[in-house]
């Protein structure tokens, strides 16, 4: 006997949820002939209702609402049944952008849905997305607690969690990242696990969250993944939405990459008629081509647009998004069009956007960088930085409490328009006051927060050394590809985001009080960069200058610095070796004569304090032929290197090495640097495993790694260098109760920093620092395994006797020799 039309109903509805849209499509008409025959009417709604939001998945939106407006008028439904449809016109209106219509759909459907608690719980959800979409968030999250708690009642785990995930969503887009992700990780692998379209799904909703946190390489390659499964799946409305998404992102440092992908996604979005989601997507395309002042992750400019949209164009579309409800994406692009025509030369717009506290945040900052924009184009220069500094004091109240190195990169993404316009004011005044305060405002938008060291976690201590495994098991480096390992990336990153607590945040210093800090023989090279000039205000005990550059010429001889280096470390014999010395040596003269030779000699300074901006972090200051002899202190900012001499230097008592595998001459090199301690602690072979080094850094005054490392770009906490048991990731510097004074990573290219949003940086060499090491001595390129050996093992004699790691470093290259790429992060000296 076959399926009645109920089980037939059951099967499509149960197919739906699942995302196999084409498969529930067949099963729910034969479900309605069925019903049609047997003279169902309630059947028939509701199964009306079902093929209506499985035609608007796969595209044909207006089919659906059609089939619903003719069942709900069928005579005879039940209060229950119309109910049901009038949820599924919401829904099909939300799909059409038409969120205030939506929302009354959804009311009703949710008044005559009294006695069904769990439908009312669907509608409830629906209802929640448009409330988001409208920015009413507390609503919106009020409907889906509800809806859970239904669910649970009702031992409807799967829709319970589906709740719980939304409301992540929710508490993303009320900026609460860490919140959003801790939600969403809770029942991550519950949902994964009901299909691979809601596996897709969950994983668009969670690179919205990485993309706003500032992890945008992480986040676009989700998002590109993403779309071509839902693809696959035949969910053109699902993947215009990742396409859309994408878009936002590029919009940071690919404005040409987001114009191409957000108008795709307009076009798919007017194939699955949804006027909304087209009017939306074609707002990101044209402030894609409004960008006239975006740069590169690295920090380089990049090209404006030759010709902007017509101002018709622009304020059509923004009429479009306020007459479907989507006022917030107008203003954004109102705002983003007077920006453009500001900084193009334009008269500035008349005045007519006023921040209060309903304002959102991308709309205040956008406010405040038009009116500084506009300063500038008067030549109101401290006009103009007080806007930018008001605008970043909203930043700096919207930003959560936690002291996770990954939500840093979120500041300065938000932030990058304000801190460029206030910087460039800041050099064109000539003030050495006013510069400094700039560039520290720059610098500690990255290191705000003064963390708090973490209780330890056995759950993270073991989904680490799952990770090892995995990652061990992919050589070729696609190991986060993994699902298994995602899910525990994600475990780790939470477990960061939620569980570093906050000390303090870090005072700004004051010129007068580096004036104050830096001894005789100091000086501290302060580079600042505004996307556009690049200058350096050198600070001694008593005095500021600032020096302009030639950014052009440093910027044209960088651009091969790093394949210099790289084969000058593998090459050191045979015929290419003087050919590949000579060529970077000159590299490395015409970089000294551009950075240092304008200012340098005149100091007089044995030891230099530096802090750069994100377009130098991969400078080998150390080789610079005018740095030779001279000790370096790379600070991540002025008021953090105060911060770390406030302790004076402590002559170290206890020195631990340990030995990864595959180091050629890593037991010569650190029985070497051994010999110069009393009673060392040395891990070597399967006893330098993560567990034991770990172990041996909270023992230690020193500690030195010789390993092979490896630096993460698109996730730069798992960076790490390998041990016997796999890596050691940045995550695991958690698990060390009190980190040593002094770190040593004679490992290749741990020293190396991901530049994000032209200033932010995390490496090993950051996290190590921010867990409260005081200097970090590290690489960021590839070192010769010879020079590595001899190098460090000079320097652990002054670091024996006492002596600050820069100068123990400087003395040792000359001692020695050996021109090579280590440095001293921190407090040096």
């Amino acid at each position: 006997m076959g399926e009645t039309g109920d089980q037939l109903y059951q099967r499509g509805r149960h197919l739906a949820t699942r995302g196999s849209y084409l498969e529930a499509r067949r099963a729910l008409a034969s479900a309605a002939d069925a019903a049609d025959a047997d003279g169902d009417t309630e059947l028939s709604a509701r199964i009306a209702g079902t093929a209506a939001y499985v035609l608007a998945r796969l595209g044909d939106a207006d089919a659906g609402e059609r089939i619903c407006l003719e069942a709900i008028e069928r005579p005879g439904l039940s209060a229950g049944a119309v109910a049901q449809l009038q949820g599924q016109l919401g829904m099909l209106a939300t799909e059409r952008g038409r969120i205030e219509e939506a929302i009354g759909w959804f009311g009703k459907s949710i008044h005559g849905l009294s006695d069904e608690p769990v439908r009312q719980a669907n509608t409830r959800v629906n209802r929640s997305v448009a409330l988001m979409q409208t920015g009413r968030l507390d609503a919106a999250i009020r409907d889906l607690e509800a809806a859970e708690e239904v669910y649970r009642t009702a031992g409807l785990e799967q829709e319970a969690n589906l709740a719980v995930h939304n409301r992540g969503y929710a508490l993303m887009l009320a900026g609460d990242l860490v919140a959003a992700l801790r939600t969403m990780q809770s029942v991550r692998e519950p949902l994964d696990s009901e299909s691979q379209l809601w596996a897709a799904i969950n994983e668009l909703d969670r690179a919205e969250v990485l993309r706003d946190a500032g992890l945008a390489t992480e986040a676009e390659r989700s998002l590109v993944a993403v779309a071509a499964l839902l693809g696959r799946h035949h969910a053109p409305s699902e993947r215009a939405a990742a396409e859309y998404q994408l878009a936002r992102s590029l919009l940071n440092h690919d404005p040409g990459g987001a114009a191409r992908v957000a108008g795709n996604a307009a076009r798919r979005f007017r194939r699955v008629g949804s006027p909304g989601g087209a009017a939306r997507a074609e707002a990101v395309r044209l402030r894609a081509r409004l960008s006239t002042r975006n740069h590169h992750r690295s920090g380089d400019p990049l090209a404006p647009p030759k010709r902007l949209p017509s101002k018709e164009a622009v304020d059509g579309v923004a009429r479009r998004l306020a007459d479907l409800g989507f006022s917030a994406d107008a203003e954004v692009l109102v705002l983003t069009d007077a920006l453009a025509r500001v900084r193009r030369g334009g008269a500035a717009p008349a005045p007519g956007f006023r921040i209060s506290k309903s304002t959102r945040l991308e709309s205040a900052l956008l406010v405040q960088e038009l009116r500084a924009a506009d300063a500038v184009r008067r030549r109101r220069d401290g006009e103009a930085r007080r806007h930018a500094q008001r605008g970043l004091d909203l930043l700096d109240a919207s930003f959560s409490d936690g002291a996770s190195l990954d939500l840093h990169g979120s500041v300065m993404m938000r932030g990058l328009g304000l801190l460029t316009t206030g910087l460039g004011a800041a050099l064109r005044s000539g003030r050495p006051q006013t510069v400094f305060d700039w560039s520290e405002r720059a610098r500690l938008q990255s290191e705000r927060v003064v963390p708090v060291r973490p209780s330890p976690d056995a759950v993270l201590a073991a989904d680490l050394a799952e990770l090892r495994v995995l990652r061990m098991n992919s050589p070729d480096g696609e190991w986060l590809a993994d699902p298994r390992a995602r899910a525990l990336q994600d475990r780790a990153r939470e477990h960061q985001w939620s569980g570093t607590g906050v000390a303090g945040v870090q005072r700004r210093a004051t010129l007068a009080e580096v004036h104050g800090g830096i001894k005789p023989g100091e000086v501290l090279a302060n580079f600042v960069f505004d996307g556009e000039r690049l200058a350096v205000l050198v600070v001694d005990g008593d005095d500021a200058q600032i020096t302009e550059l030639d950014w052009t010429a440093c910027r044209r001889v960088m651009r091969g610095l790093r394949a210099d280096l790289d084969v000058h470390a593998t090459v050191s014999t045979g015929p290419m070796a003087d050919i590949v010395g000579a060529s970077l040596a000159d590299r490395l003269s015409a970089l000294s004569a551009g950075l240092l030779q304008p200012w340098f000699a005149g100091t007089g300074a044995a030891r230099v304090v530096l802090t750069i901006p994100g377009v130098l972090a991969g400078v080998p200051w150390a080789m610079l032929p005018a740095f030779r002899g001279v000790a370096i202190s790379v600070a991540g900012s002025a008021s953090g290197w105060l911060r770390r001499r406030e302790q004076p230097y402590r002559s170290p008592a206890r020195a631990g090495f340990a030995v990864g595998p595959r180091v050629p001459r890593g037991d010569e090199e650190v029985q070497l640097a051994a010999r110069s301690w009393r009673d060392p602690a040395v891990l070597r072979g399967g006893a330098a495993d993560v567990r034991a080094v770990t172990g041996l850094a909270g023992d230690v005054d020193v500690l030195h790694v010789a390993a092979h490392g490896r630096h993460a770009l698109d996730n730069p906490m798992f960076s790490g260098f390998e041990l016997a048991d796999g890596t050691l990731f940045g995550y695991d510097i958690d698990l060390i109760p009190e980190v040593p004074d002094t770190v040593v990573l004679s490992a290749c290219e741990v020293g190396r920093s991901s530049v994000r949003w032209g200033e932010e940086a995390i490496g090993m060499t950051r996290v190590w620092l921010h867990a409260g090491t005081r200097a970090v001595v590290a690489a960021p390129v590839i070192v010769a395994d010879d020079d590595a050996c001899d190098l460090l093992a000079a320097m652990h004699e002054g670091l024996a006797a006492g002596v600050a790691p820069s100068e123990a470093l400087a003395e040792a290259t000359v001692r020695t020799g050996i021109v090579a790429p280590f440095q001293v992060h921190g407090a040096g000296f």
